[in-house]
Order: structure tokens, then sequence, then C-alpha cells
């Protein structure tokens, strides 16, 4: 197979004003673009879900088939994460690619969750079953906990939304309360201090 280099050599500069010149340039460059975008199963896994890490969602709905594109949405649990591939199988027009996804944890040690990344061929394109492969991922245990973490921030922050306006309420009547005392504690330092009474001298009454 000739090189890149060989092939921008063919196109000399003399040959720049010519229309097969022009014609050549645009097949080739067609050519190596056809030859740089994903075409297994396994190159077009590893384009979507290295788009999806890198917050790309156009370029990761590009990889979906049409029925499951509205489902890409941006997953906090990707960021730093890593991507691998492994065992590929393919049944006709479907396919399904062991993948590997490996995130960096709070605790300094890395959590990784293995699924299978379900493929579609349509007009002759592998595209992503992300409808599918998202029914693979809530089968792990390691999604379930991460689910269960967004749920549970979901669920505070919908209860502290809720408590906002007592928690404002009861901290207005601790200042009001707070006030009063330091009033009142002003005042006696103001009062003026009332003599001791002397005691009656022995013998007297």
């Amino acid at each position: 197979m000739a090189t890149i280099k060989t092939l921008l050599a063919a196109f000399t500069p003399s040959a720049t004003k010519s229309p097969a010149y022009l014609a050549g340039l645009f097949i080739f460059l067609s050519l190596l673009a056809g030859c740089q975008s994903p075409k297994t199963p396994d190159e077009v896994t590893t384009a979507f879900w290295e788009a999806l890490i890198d917050d790309q969602l156009g370029a990761a709905k590009g990889y979906a088939t049409p029925a499951s594109r509205d489902l890409v949405e941006r997953e906090p649990y990707l960021e730093e994460a890593s991507v691998q591939t492994g065992q590929i199988v393919i049944n006709g027009a479907g396919a399904s690619v062991e993948t590997v996804i490996t995130t960096s944890a709070t605790d300094e040690t890395d959590k990784t969750l293995t699924f299978n990344t379900v493929l579609a061929k349509e007009n002759d394109q592998w595209q992503v079953d992300y409808q599918q492969t998202l029914i693979n991922i809530s089968n792990q245990p390691f999604s379930g906990i991460i689910r269960s973490l967004k749920a549970l921030g979901d669920i505070f922050n919908k209860q502290l939304e809720q408590q906002l306006p007592l928690i404002e309420k009861q901290l207005e009547s601790f200042g009001q309360e707070l006030e009063r005392q330091l009033d009142e504690f002003g005042r006696q330092l103001e009062r003026p201090a009332q003599p001791d009474k002397q005691s009656p001298y022995p013998g007297t009454i």
C-alpha cells in the first residue's frame, strides 16, 4: 500500500493547474478521510466512548443509531475516564463489543465498569445502539452504585430546597432572640449598682 508521503509526491507542483490533478486530489482526500473514519465495531465503540469522555456530545451522537441518539447525554462519572475494548461478536447486522471503562474515584483508586456495547449496522455503517447498551450498563453492580449516589444527591438537594424556608425562619428567630438577650444584658449593665445592706452591730436591735 502506498504511503501518504508517496501519494503526495505524485501530485507535483507542475500539475497544480491540471483538471486531472484537482480531480485526483479530491479523490485522494476523500479516500484519506474514509480511511480515518471508524469502520469496525470496535473502532466505532472506541470513538463513541472517547467522544463521551471528552464531552463531545455531537460527535458521540453521530456514532449512535438515529433511534437512540436522544438518549446520549453527558455522564459526569466519565470525567477523566479511559476506555478499552475486548471481545467482538458479530451476528449479521448486529454486534457487541466488550467495553471496559476505567474511572478515577475520589479515594484515589480506579474503578472499572465492564459491559457490552451493542451496535447495529445501518446503511452499511456500524452504529452504537445506546438504548440496549444502557440496559447492559444498568445490570452492572458498579453502575448501580453510581446511579444510587446520583439519586441520593438529587434527594438531598430536593429535601434541602424544601427545608430552606424553615431553616431561614429558624435562623431569623434565633437572631431576634439573641438580639433581645443582648439588649437586656446591656440594660442590666447600665443600672446603678445597689449598695450592700450593712449587717447590724452585734447586740443591737
